[in-house]
């Protein structure tokens, strides 16, 4: 397992397009779109796809596996007022009412636990209404209209300062996050970015959406091959917003490869990079993922919750890191496509 010192990165420094398609693998991609179609005060409007799909020739169109897409309507407390997918889900009516967070998470075990089982596309999408409710307003501080002093009033806020510390490695009593001068939007390490789609292999991202005004994007890739025993696994986690002039701007950004015994499917080594991250403070984090060293593919949402959880990691890693726990469904996939 490798550690990797903070003291090796200089950020920004965004990844860039998505690499081309590996020979004989699999790639999930997903994104949910976040905006705001009634004003900042009102719900938000999400908008997730996610698609499998198998390569056998990178020079070839990929083959779809399985596809699913996701609409959501959510308060601004990330309360969920709507859900709809598609291919349906009966069950996913029952997620109306709960509100993003830790608690959405262990609803989702009991009521889709098919889904979870079978890591399908659809429960990645899910799985993340948490994270992206709470990221989505971030978008504001890049569009006319929110000023300073706005953010000011907001971060002044001693509920809003005290849920907030202790949740990551950044969010610690006298580091920059908490500074109500450094941990403003105005300060934050972001970047612009490129498209997420290598204009050498563009058929290896599901289509995603074109908004000609605010909004706010999560978007996720996995790929998954095979070298005689090894698993390989090449991942990227970025969120970004629209911005006025027709570009976007990342404000969490990491790419991570690791391998997994074929056997065992278990994890051996994993290295993750960051490449846009708001605080200085932030990169420490992937110097703590030793600690996953053997852990069991399809245990990752939990154990990386377990031992990363508040001020030993980064909450975009770890979401990061617990994707990995499909990676066993799409090693099936993969096998069978074979």
């Amino acid at each position: 397992m490798s550690l990797i010192s903070s003291s090796n990165w200089r950020l920004p420094d965004p990844a860039g397009h998505a690499p081309p398609r590996h020979v004989n693998s699999m790639r999930r991609t997903s994104s949910i779109d976040m905006n705001w179609p009634e004003g900042r005060d009102k719900p938000m409007a999400f908008l997730g796809r996610a698609r499998d799909v198998y390569t056998t020739d990178p020079g070839l169109p990929p083959i779809v596996m399985a596809e699913d897409t996701m609409k959501a309507q959510v308060q601004r407390d990330r309360t969920l007022l709507a859900i709809t997918t598609n291919p349906p889900r009966e069950a996913v009516a029952k997620l109306v009412g709960l509100r993003g967070g830790g608690h959405l998470r262990t609803a989702l075990k009991d009521i889709l636990p098919r889904e979870r089982a079978d890591g399908s596309p659809l429960y990645l999408l899910l799985d993340d209404l948490s994270g992206t409710s709470l990221i989505a307003g971030w978008a504001w501080s890049r569009w006319p209209g929110y000023t300073p002093e706005l953010e000011q009033a907001l971060r002044s806020d001693p509920a809003m300062r005290a849920k907030m510390e202790g949740v990551c490695i950044s969010f610690q009593p006298g580091l920059s996050a908490m500074s109500l001068e450094y941990g403003s939007s105005e300060h934050h390490r972001t970047a612009r970015v490129s498209s997420l789609v290598n204009p050498e292999d563009p058929l290896g991202w599901h289509p995603l959406p074109l908004e000609a005004g605010m909004s706010m994007r999560r978007a996720r890739r996995i790929d998954v091959w095979l070298e005689g025993d090894v698993v390989n696994m090449d991942a990227g986690f970025q969120d970004s917003a629209s911005l006025p002039d027709g570009g976007r701007e990342a404000v969490h950004e990491y790419s991570l490869t690791a391998t997994a015994d074929l056997a065992g499917m278990t994890l051996t080594s994993v290295n993750p990079r960051p490449h846009v991250l708001p605080y200085p403070e932030c990169p420490a984090a992937v110097a703590n993922v030793a600690c996953l060293a053997g852990t069991p593919l399809a245990d990752l949402r939990e154990v990386v919750l377990e031992r990363l959880g508040t001020t030993s990691g980064c909450t975009h890693l770890n979401d990061a890191l617990r994707a990995l726990a499909e990676v066993p469904q799409l090693l099936r996939k993969l096998k069978a496509s074979q």
